[in-house]
């Protein structure tokens, strides 16, 4: 599997933030010692760089001296790689360009809940492209580089050992006649397709339900493989652009919610089995 820079970048950061607790060093007495601002030093620890530099990083290990070879070669190495761009940057500059994608490509696990469209992972290119015209923003070659886009961005479940993708979906998603009733009855019948798949689990959370404990909007709650890459929640705000949660207590409190979901909605058959049943009265 290849790797994500965006991870690669994020697990830098917390691995430097510890080597920095361990020393007892606070943020700003690394910026004096090293002549930097400590700014400079809080954007490193709170991975906000684009590009990090092997030469800072390097300086940082022998600052909180890290000796050990091994320990330091792979830190280097995690460096190096941070630096390199991911596939989406390279194809889709400007469209993929976030961190959501990056945070997908390497994750083992993907748990999403969507209340009023389809999860981008399980869209068809027509519905994508409604969805992109939905704006009115967009010219048609606009909106063909977003669904080539949205598109790409599905392979993460094509990939060498693909993450487990769990989706519970309102099923107001499931009415709303996005791009018409054609578009709808095909893109209801790729769920089902894709809901026989080993890694991908799809439960619809029915109108009867009624209030659930999360009206206020859609989630996706990223997990690794990787001990060193601790799980992150991802909420979607719309034009105020992507909220990235990754502290402990905010991570749990939306698996707990996400735990009630999914005990509120129907089961991964009955899903299957009730999507069938809404093609069956599209008109």
């Amino acid at each position: 599997m290849a790797y994500s820079p965006t991870v690669r970048r994020r697990r830098l950061s917390n691995a430097l933030l510890q080597f920095r607790l361990a020393t007892g060093l606070d943020s700003k007495e690394v910026a004096r010692r090293l002549k930097w601002t400590a700014s400079k030093v809080t954007r490193i620890e709170r991975n906000e760089w684009k590009l990090p530099s092997v030469g800072d990083v390097m300086d940082l290990l022998d600052l909180y001296e890290i000796a050990d070879e091994a320990t330091r070669n792979a830190v280097i190495t995690l460096a190096r790689e941070a630096r390199k761009r991911g596939w989406w940057e390279e194809e889709f500059k400007g469209i993929l360009g976030g961190a959501l994608v990056g945070l997908e490509w390497e994750a083992a696990e993907i748990n999403a809940f969507e209340t009023i469209l389809i999860p981008g992972l399980l869209q068809t290119e027509a519905y994508a492209a409604a969805v992109f015209r939905g704006g009115q923003v967009l010219g048609d070659s606009d909106v063909q580089r977003h669904v080539e886009a949205r598109i790409a961005r599905q392979r993460v479940l094509e990939r060498e050992d693909p993450p487990t993708l769990w989706a519970v979906i309102d099923e107001a998603a499931l009415r709303k006649h996005v791009g018409g009733i054609a578009v709808m009855r095909a893109q209801l019948h790729h769920l089902c397709q894709m809901a026989e798949r080993p890694n991908v689990g799809i439960q619809i959370l029915p109108d009867a339900v009624g209030a659930h404990v999360s009206m206020t909007g859609s989630f996706m709650i990223l997990d690794y493989a990787a001990q060193e890459d601790p799980s992150i929640v991802y909420v979607e705000v719309g034009t105020a652009g992507d909220l990235f949660l990754e502290k402990p207590e905010d991570v749990a409190q939306y698996r707990q919610d996400y735990s009630h979901l999914r005990a509120s909605a129907l089961s991964a058959s009955a899903s299957v089995a009730y999507i069938n049943e809404l093609v069956k009265h599209l008109k």
